[in-house]
């Protein structure tokens, strides 16, 4: 059929055409941003789960409701390497300037503005990549100390207040917070954590692989009592129907029943995975209805384009050792497995593979979900691993 027309859309953090089964946790991210707004406490938000179920879809859909709804808003990313500072500078500063426009918030919105300027002068030594630039003079005093926790904390009561005065609140999406070091990530939660005390509308909704839970209790022990952690999985069956069945049918196309459940059990409802099979379904049908047979053709063509993208990004940034490590766990099967069976399977002692593990957590490529256990956090990647990497030469002589 007609590739131009075609409805789904795979790509990291691109928007599906039907955003299916997610209709209770963007209730729950409403709910909260609004109590928050006219001052009723409620916990902000963390999204966790795999890569490819959507954590990055869902945020830039939660951010598009809350800025609908009048809501202040900054969102950034997280990548490897970068500053809290520095990425969250930058965007504060242009909500302030946002505010500073609007007639109820413009003083605290300037006095927003004066406490970055603090915040970037007092802060630029320690972190280096920290960049913003800003007309006022700092205030002295305010959020100037040069201690991140304690700046942190002025910097997002100063904002939120400039939020308040206008009647809204400050919304912070971030994105990838697993990659945020813990001892910034400790600063960020006592700032919320201020906020709430002092009744300032600020509350966050983040994304993040499954180690986040845990890194944030290990950056502050109360932090659970500050967020929600709800878990984002593959769709159910009906959601995963949805998902494939509903964006087709708009165009007057349908999926025979065959065609969509061998679908399901290859993506193992995965919304990543589903709009790569719906896409390639769609391309290589010559007509409505997509038939199994279809579905048989384009199964090929969505894992060969997943290798050389989803898959391949991630394999790319691994050095040999690493390489060994999840070639080893995939050996074993998709996991969880213990530490112990994964050193066993490369001959080695558990001890000697530490660090290497280590490694791969802080890279976001596996995670511990009960002590001594490892897992993939990219679904299906113990079955690329083993076509990229066959037979028996990944072992070490």
């Amino acid at each position: 059929m007609d590739p131009i027309t075609n409805p789904y859309a795979p790509g990291a953090g691109a928007p599906p055409p039907e955003l299916a089964g997610r209709d209770a946790l963007i209730e729950q991210v409403r709910i909260a941003t609004e109590r928050i707004r006219i001052g009723n406490q409620a916990k902000s938000v963390l999204m966790i789960g795999l890569r490819g179920v959507g954590k990055t879809v869902l945020l830039d859909r939660m951010r598009s409701d809350a800025e609908a709804a009048g809501m202040e808003t900054v969102r950034i990313e997280a990548p490897e390497g970068r500053s809290l500072p520095a990425m969250l500078a930058p965007q504060l500063r242009l909500a302030l300037l946002r505010l500073s426009r609007r007639e109820k918030a413009k003083d605290l919105a300037s006095r927003g503005l004066r406490a970055l300027a603090g915040f970037a002068k007092s802060l630029k030594l320690k972190y280096a990549d920290l960049e913003v630039g800003i007309d006022l003079d700092p205030e002295p005093g305010l959020a100037d100390n040069g201690d991140l926790e304690h700046d942190l904390q002025a910097l997002l009561e100063a904002a939120g207040r400039a939020a308040q005065a206008d009647g809204t609140a400050l919304v912070l999406f971030i994105d990838e917070l697993q990659y945020v070091p813990e001892e910034q990530l400790a600063s960020l939660v006592t700032a919320l954590h201020r906020c709430a005390q002092a009744q300032v509308p600020v509350v966050l909704v983040g994304a993040g692989l499954p180690s986040l839970p845990g890194q944030m209790g290990r950056a502050k022990s109360y932090a659970e009592r500050l967020f929600a952690f709800p878990f984002i999985g593959p769709l159910d069956a009906t959601a995963a129907r949805d998902a494939l069945e509903v964006p087709a049918a708009a165009l007057g196309v349908r999926f025979e029943p065959a065609a969509t459940e061998k679908i399901i059990a290859a993506t193992e409802g995965y919304p990543y995975f589903l709009q790569e099979w719906g896409k390639h379904a769609w391309d290589v049908a010559p007509r409505s209805p997509i038939t199994a047979d279809d579905v048989d053709t384009a199964a090929r063509v969505a894992v060969a384009a997943l290798d050389e993208s989803f898959f391949r990004v991630r394999f790319d940034r691994l050095t040999l050792a690493e390489k060994r490590y999840l070639r080893a766990m995939a050996e074993i099967g998709p996991g969880p497995h213990r530490s112990g069976d994964v050193a066993d399977a490369l001959g080695r002692k558990v001890t000697a593979m530490g660090p290497i593990r280590a490694q791969l957590i802080e890279k976001g490529m596996i995670w511990s979900p009960n002590h001594g256990d490892t897992a993939f956090t990219v679904p299906m990647f113990d079955a690329y691993l083993r076509r990229i990497m066959p037979g028996e030469d990944w072992r070490e002589r």
